[in-house]
């Protein structure tokens, strides 16, 4: 693979996590109800720390002698992470983004290939990094997910 497909990569991320930022931001104000608290707080510190991963892709791309995306070049698609219009279907919101963090877990992985294929190891390291993150978000949201069943 080339560094190109790196690159574009590294950006599909960064929008990604922008996207990410902007829908959990949302619905840890949005969300209402007894059993949305815990699920609020955790999106509050997951907004950080997703925007912490737009920054270190953004970096990159600058090593790279590239540049992360403006707002002109962002396309939405994250259709299940969007506010419910029951501000108390705290199960969809779960469901989002357990679907989010799918898509971010895979570009991730796509990302480290495509690192190792292109010998570009400081992206692959930052991959491997991003990938473990979103997969412990992953695990949490699933215990969330069974936990909720309960309710």
């Amino acid at each position: 693979m080339s560094n190109d497909q790196v690159i574009d990569l590294l950006k599909q991320a960064y929008n990604d996590e922008m996207e990410t930022v902007m829908n959990y931001q949302a619905l840890s104000i949005i969300l209402d109800g007894i059993h949305a608290e815990e699920i609020k707080e955790s999106l509050r510190q997951d907004v950080q720390e997703e925007l912490g991963h737009a920054e270190q892709l953004g970096q990159r791309l600058k090593q790279l002698d590239s540049s992360p995306p403006g707002s002109e070049e962002f396309v939405a698609h994250q259709d299940t992470l969007q506010p419910p219009a029951d501000t108390t279907d705290v199960a969809s919101v779960i469901d989002g983004v357990l679907d989010a963090e799918e898509d971010a877990i895979n570009t991730y992985r796509e990302l480290v290939d495509a690192a190792e294929a292109a010998n570009d190891p400081v992206s692959e390291d930052l991959a491997v990094t991003l990938l473990a993150d979103e997969e412990a978000h992953r695990t949490e949201f699933r215990g969330f997910k069974k936990e909720y069943k309960g309710n």
